[in-house]
């Protein structure tokens, strides 16, 4: 028996592996290209170098349209952060027999398509006293209700986890109001599941291309639109900008995590 199950383990841990090794080799051949000075007509690269990622990150575009991403997305998240912690702490708290109807409507942004979502915005948006096309404010907008369902997912799910009811009546108890056991209370159990919906936003946002293409376009370049205007320049610079692209989520995950264990 245990010879039966360290052989099962052992296949298990083959398989994952090889999964593994499978899902990471174009992201280490996209690596090696960007680090390559010439790779064509043979297996390996002639030689090695940094100058595509100098090049990259000494480009002002490249560093404007990085930053432009970054304040959109942050924004964005902020917005939602704003919006959602309180509308999920009433409904779970007061009317918890909505939650059934917000699940439904929290999809909403995912049952029509991007093109779709994106040419209404336009109609709607494009002249008129509410012209915002092209500004980074249309597409803050857009990014809060596309990051919606990932928010209010996981923060549910995770006030479903601690017992909200159960910590509030305590904290009433002690003699803190509904507002100083939200804040002192519920908001510090909620780390980290805010953390995670805010890990899995960010990620999917950063590397948005559809809205950020149609609504702003060149008129406001982030980085998926500035990667998509480059198609056509050496693919050494393009493979250096999606492993910085990859390496700087990398970061952020790594640093979320440790500062989370760190907190417990």
């Amino acid at each position: 028996m245990p010879a039966e199950r360290t052989a099962h383990a052992l296949y298990h841990r083959t398989v994952v592996w090889v999964l593994f090794l499978i899902l990471l080799l174009p992201l280490a051949g996209t690596l090696l290209y960007s680090l390559a000075t010439s790779w064509s007509a043979t297996i390996l690269p002639s030689g090695l170098t940094l100058k595509w990622y100098l090049a990259l990150w000494s480009e002002t575009r490249f560093l404007q349209a990085f930053g432009r991403s970054l304040f959109v997305c942050v924004g964005a998240l902020v917005l939602a952060t704003v919006l959602i912690l309180p509308l999920l702490f009433v409904i779970n708290y007061h009317f918890p027999r909505l939650d059934a109807l917000m699940n439904v409507l929290i999809l909403l942004p995912f049952a029509v398509p991007p093109v779709v979502s994106a040419v209404g915005l336009l109609q709607l948006y494009g002249s008129g006293p509410l012209a915002m096309v092209g500004t980074p404010w249309i597409l803050m907008g857009c990014y809060f209700t596309v990051a919606l369902p990932f928010m209010y997912r996981a923060i549910s799910n995770n006030l479903q986890a601690i017992q909200l009811r159960d910590l509030m009546d305590a904290a009433h108890l002690l003699g803190a109001s509904t507002l100083q056991a939200a804040l002192l209370v519920v908001l510090p159990n909620l780390r980290k599941g805010l953390l995670v919906a805010l890990l899995l936003s960010f990620s999917f946002l950063f590397g948005e291309f559809v809205f950020a293409n149609l609504l702003v376009g060149t008129q406001y370049e982030t980085l998926q639109v500035y990667l998509n205007n480059m198609r056509n320049s050496t693919g050494h610079i393009n493979s250096a900008l999606v492993i910085s692209y990859f390496f700087f989520v990398l970061v952020l995950t790594w640093l979320a995590t440790f500062l989370n264990k760190g907190k417990h």
